[in-house]
């Protein structure tokens, strides 16, 4: 299939950094106020804005509105199985302490209920819990027994995994939230006004432009999500988990700016390497490999420490992976601080390659374009 090539105006004549008499970075501020004003007239924009506000909200109240379900218990003898008959529970005997134990360390019941035989309980019994005190079953027994932890840990289990999925699936939208710079690009290509576009404003502006303007778009939504989380968290009762998670989405922010910075670039080639919205798709596989790749890496391995490590060190999937290793106490700041800069010189790395890539590409308006005449065609 031929493909038809448009010279744009050169980059650099006359005058460094200018094409048909528009600065570099007048250009770039052009195109980047243009591409929020079009996303913010969008109603598709501020509607997806308010399900994911609603939806935090939703994951912090509704979980208190309707309950968890029946608790499982473990027992130790008939004593213990009478002062738990007023509770709503579901009881499972146990041999012995030890068994009762056994039974809560593998999470087959929610907590254990066991002969006290120190003196120190008012009521005859002591419960076991595996990190975290069981309210429910403490304040049914009437005066509070003495509570035993198996495992003492700054952060609960339920509280990582909460703490893990909300993470995983930010990223995931807002990382998706690239396709539309792919959009607009091929959009530009498939009504020829690229061609236009380019003869008054550098081609490498264009693509800044349009990475400056989403990633603008972007922080202001994390803001958001980062200001209403931790309302959401307030009105489901989760004042503890509140106190945990504020540093982790301390360090979301400016790992979810460079994670987005990162992909950016590589959306805008994905769309420039393609001239029909319906072409689109074939170009779109490595981008989508490395937006849901690290979201099912650390969904997957969140509780495998030393594959949680690597991951929080690979630019793709840091973003995730070492803002939960704060969260968890994992981590130490030098580390956050290491990983950071290697996103954001990973981020650099990529822009600089999309760029000569997206020039190479974005003019050639004829059918799918290979990487190889991309990075030939670039000036």
């Amino acid at each position: 299939m031929s493909t038809t090539t448009v010279r744009p105006v050169s980059d650099s004549a006359p005058g460094r950094g200018t094409a048909g008499g528009t600065s570099f970075l007048t250009a770039t501020r052009l195109v980047a106020e243009r591409e929020i004003k079009s996303f913010l007239q969008l109603k598709s924009f501020w509607i997806g804005l308010a399900v994911t506000v609603a939806a935090l909200f939703a994951f912090s109240v509704l979980p208190s509105v309707f309950g968890g379900g029946q608790s499982s218990v473990a027992v130790v003898g008939t004593e213990v199985q009478a002062a738990l008959d007023q509770l709503d529970v579901e009881t499972v005997e146990a041999e012995d302490v030890a068994a009762a134990e056994e039974l809560v360390r593998s999470e087959e019941v929610d907590a254990a209920v066991v002969p006290d035989t120190t003196g120190e309980s008012a009521t005859g019994v002591r419960v076991v819990a595996l990190s975290d005190p069981p309210a429910e079953i403490v304040a049914g027994l009437g005066t509070v027994p003495p509570v035993d932890l198996l495992e003492t840990a700054d952060v609960s289990s339920g509280e990582r995994a909460a703490v893990v999925m909300v993470l995983a699936v930010l990223f995931l939208m807002f990382g998706m939230g690239g396709v539309a710079i792919a959009q607009s690009t091929v959009t530009e290509k498939q009504t020829r006004v690229v061609e236009i576009l380019v003869s008054t404003v550098p081609v490498r502006a264009l693509l800044a432009g349009k990475i400056v303007g989403h990633t603008l778009l972007t922080i202001g939504q994390v803001l958001v999500v980062a200001i209403a989380g931790p309302i959401a968290l307030r009105a489901g009762g989760h004042g503890d988990l509140l106190t945990a998670v504020l540093p982790a989405l301390g360090w979301f922010v400016p790992f979810m700016i460079l994670g987005f910075l990162l992909l950016a670039a590589l959306w805008a080639v994905t769309g420039s390497l393609v001239s029909r919205q319906e072409d689109l798709g074939a170009t779109m596989g490595l981008a989508m490999m490395l937006v849901m790749g690290p979201y099912f890496a650390v969904m997957f391995f969140s509780d495998n420490e030393t594959v949680l490590t690597v991951l929080s060190f690979v630019p793709f999937s840091a973003a995730v992976a070492m803002p939960v290793r704060m969260f968890t106490g994992e981590a130490a700041v030098w580390e956050a601080l290491a990983s950071l800069g290697g996103l954001a010189v990973a981020a650099a790395l990529v822009v600089m390659l999309g760029a000569r890539l997206y020039s190479g590409a974005l003019l050639q308006t004829r059918g799918k374009v290979a990487l190889s005449a991309a990075w030939s065609h670039a000036d």
